[in-house]
């Protein structure tokens, strides 16, 4: 299989890479553009129609919540990321609604419960992210894919540091969606992900 990422052509995806280059080590970076490819894929195989320019910029935006610059002491990263998109693309000249939806997207993507059937770029972002992290539905997924997917966009070691970040969110914001994450096993379902095998 020969497997191509096809993001978005348009200003506001180059853009949404440009600054998720700038904030985010090559293993977070990796991390977004791998979401959104897993999310990509999973609609493919199903079927589902989606906005691909809302959920590639929200894949490439969704952690920055989690790099010190907009790390927030009182926020889940989640949220904080969450802001940034809204920002970030009300500078691209995006409505105040397709600015609210891609901070929609980001906050909800920390939550399973959100069907493709209620808000599709959500639910693909969830999909996406889960599969990266944690190997949520990985065996889903063709295994040319996979490789393909991971020899263009290499895991560097995001496991291990993925969990730092969350755990540190964790201790900081016991009540966030990290910390409940964390305590229900993150650590054990992030160093059995068999894309690190």
């Amino acid at each position: 299989m020969t497997w191509t990422l096809h993001q978005p052509d348009s200003d506001s995806a180059r853009r949404a890479f440009e600054i998720a280059s700038e904030y985010a080590d090559a293993a977070l970076l990796n991390h977004s553009v791998r979401s959104y490819a897993f999310g990509a894929e999973y609609a493919r195989q199903h079927g589902l129609a989606y906005d691909a320019e809302l959920l590639y910029v929200s894949s490439l935006l969704h952690d920055l919540g989690l790099t010190a610059p907009f790390d927030s002491h009182t926020l889940p990263f989640e949220e904080a990321g969450g802001h940034v998109a809204r920002v970030f693309t009300a500078g691209l000249g995006w409505d105040p609604a397709r600015r609210a939806r891609a901070e929609e997207v980001i906050v909800l993507h920390m939550r399973e419960d959100v069907t493709a059937a209620e808000d599709v770029e959500s639910h693909l972002l969830q999909v996406g992210t889960s599969a990266d992290v944690s190997g949520l539905r990985v065996p889903d997924f063709d295994p040319a894919f996979r490789t393909a997917l991971l020899e263009a966009h290499p895991r560097l070691g995001f496991g291990p540091s993925f969990l730092a970040l969350v755990e540190d969110q964790a201790v900081r914001k016991p009540s966030c969606a990290a910390a409940a994450y964390v305590a229900g096993g993150a650590a054990e379902r992030i160093a059995a992900n068999p894309l690190d095998v």
